[in-house]
């Protein structure tokens, strides 16, 4: 028996008390309330520290935004998405910003996105990822940068690129499959490239992350080989087996950036989602019983173990698409099997929010699926989070996908997970806390160079109430700012305790603050 259901079968032994010592219509009501109480308890003790993402993808305009052209109503998109997702207790965005070698922020590199204009190399009257960066910060979420690094074309002509397209200046940087464009992975001037146009966002945008998803080398297409075979024999660096020579490819790259943001915001974090097998048992011991007939080492040439075992990712959150119970791809084995092999590192699980409304299968219809699935993981404390693709199911409440969480497993905000692998000292306690009325404000912690703290953690405890940290359910705000109108936490009259902590880049919480004492009348 589960904690939980030991707790269900102790209250109602309680309840049963209660109803035999019945002895009035007041007693009898006291029992209901306290009996709905408890079944109304959450399944799932609430976590702290916990990764809780969204996919914003703008591809084909899946998510965002609906309308090319009109910038306003762009912009108040975003805001109607962040808040609906910020009412839930997501805390981490992953916004598609270069989808098809095309940039959704300015460039000089390369042109502006046809998704938001309807016309690639369009010239937009604002910048779409500056404008995310600050909204989320403004609601203390992260904000992480999805790059797609080879597509180039998803299904158009190259007519449809932009005429000062890199395709255009430089083709032999290029090759053609399944009648899609893509990068080739087996030039070195493509690594570079590649790398030149990551750095270019971390070094100029405040992003938390940079991050890529499943697309490496592109997915099978029947009857057809993927054309390096000339880059292969021209640069094999000493390799000879051409599947070994294609991971090596994507080896270097993911190496290259990961290094290159180290050594420049080492706070920022590199991550993958890749496709959730990463091998058939019968090509490793390491695998699971799965039998994909797609894997990412095989097909996609991403070894992505290799890269957790190395640090060149500081995450992995593997697409786990399939049902609970699915012959061969079952969600739970899967999602055990990938936090048993993180390495160390975090790692976070991609849910099929979007399966609700496009998958025919049976579980998919009946319920809610990915409830079930977070239900069936949610205690592994090798998963660290998760993340929803895509955006819109959750803005929207498909299926009361929203609903339920902010009813249970969302009910408290989180912090974003420390990276265990990362060295940083924590951001100190915030000092001089005062309160003026019904304002409390705060001195600003500040480190030699500027600001450190990226937010605030306000807790609020009964006045005789010991200080928890570890107690989620006092944090009632999160805040840049070094004030807050009291007012706004809508308090019963009483007296409270309040205490702040400021939380770093690094994503590291202060101690906390000495506690100050406020009666609300």
């Amino acid at each position: 028996m589960n904690d939980h259901n030991a707790i269900y079968w102790f209250v109602i032994s309680i309840f049963a008390k209660k109803l035999y010592d019945l002895r009035n219509m007041r007693t009898y009501l006291s029992a209901i309330a306290f009996l709905l109480s408890i079944i109304m308890m959450p399944l799932h003790a609430a976590k702290k520290h916990e990764l809780r993402g969204a996919w914003i993808a703008t591809v084909a305009n899946i998510d965002w935004p609906s309308t090319k052209g009109n910038y306003e109503k762009q912009k108040d998109e975003m805001i109607a998405m962040l808040d609906s997702l910020h009412r839930c207790n997501i805390n981490t965005i992953f916004l598609q910003v270069r989808p098809c070698a095309d940039a959704l922020y300015q460039s000089e590199l390369e042109p502006w996105s046809a998704y938001l204009s309807g016309k690639q190399g369009t010239e937009v009257s604002y910048d779409p990822l500056a404008f995310a960066i600050e909204e989320c910060h403004k609601r203390c979420m992260e904000v992480h940068a999805w790059i797609n690094p080879y597509r180039v074309t998803n299904g158009e002509g190259v007519d449809k690129l932009s005429k000062n397209h890199l395709y255009f200046r430089r083709p032999e940087l290029f090759l053609t499959y399944g009648g899609k464009v893509y990068f080739n992975p087996g030039l070195e001037e493509v690594r570079d490239y590649l790398t030149s146009i990551v750095m270019d966002i971390v070094l100029r945008y405040d992003v938390d992350g940079i991050h890529m998803d499943d697309y490496f080398y592109p997915y099978k297409v029947a009857g057809e080989e993927f054309p390096d075979f000339e880059t292969f024999k021209n640069h094999h660096r000493d390799q000879y087996d051409r599947q070994a020579w294609r991971r090596d490819n994507v080896n270097l790259v993911v190496k290259m950036i990961h290094e290159a943001i180290q050594r420049a915001k080492p706070w920022v974090w590199f991550g993958v989602s890749p496709f959730g097998v990463y091998r058939n048992e019968k090509d490793d011991w390491r695998a699971t019983k799965a039998g994909a007939s797609c894997t990412n080492y095989d097909e996609l040439c991403a070894d992505v173990l290799l890269w957790l075992e190395k640090g060149w990712i500081d995450y992995a959150a593997p697409q786990l698409y399939w049902e609970l119970g699915r012959d061969g791809l079952d969600y739970g084995v899967l999602s055990k099997w990938w936090g048993d092999w993180s390495y160390g590192r975090n790692m976070f699980v991609g849910l099929y929010a979007s399966g609700l409304a496009v998958k025919k299968d049976k579980a998919w219809k009946e319920g809610n699926e990915v409830i079930r699935q977070l239900n069936t993981s949610y205690n592994n404390n090798k998963i660290n989070g998760y993340i929803f693709y895509s955006a819109k199911y959750l803005r929207d409440d498909y299926r009361g996908l929203r609903t339920d969480l902010q009813k249970d497993l969302f009910r408290y905000p989180a912090l974003v997970p420390v990276d265990p692998n990362i060295e940083s000292a924590p951001s100190a306690a915030p000092k001089g806390i005062k309160i003026e009325g019904d304002m409390m404000r705060w001195k600003p912690v500040i480190k030699k160079g500027g600001f450190d703290t990226r937010y605030y953690a306000i807790y609020c405890f009964g006045e005789f109430e010991d200080v928890d940290l570890n107690k989620v359910e006092r944090i009632i705000a999160f805040t840049q700012a070094s004030e807050v109108d009291l007012q706004e936490f809508r308090l019963p009259n009483g007296n409270y305790k309040f205490v702040i902590t400021s939380i770093n880049k690094f994503r590291h919480e202060s101690k906390a603050s000495k506690p100050i004492v406020f009666e609300k009348r």
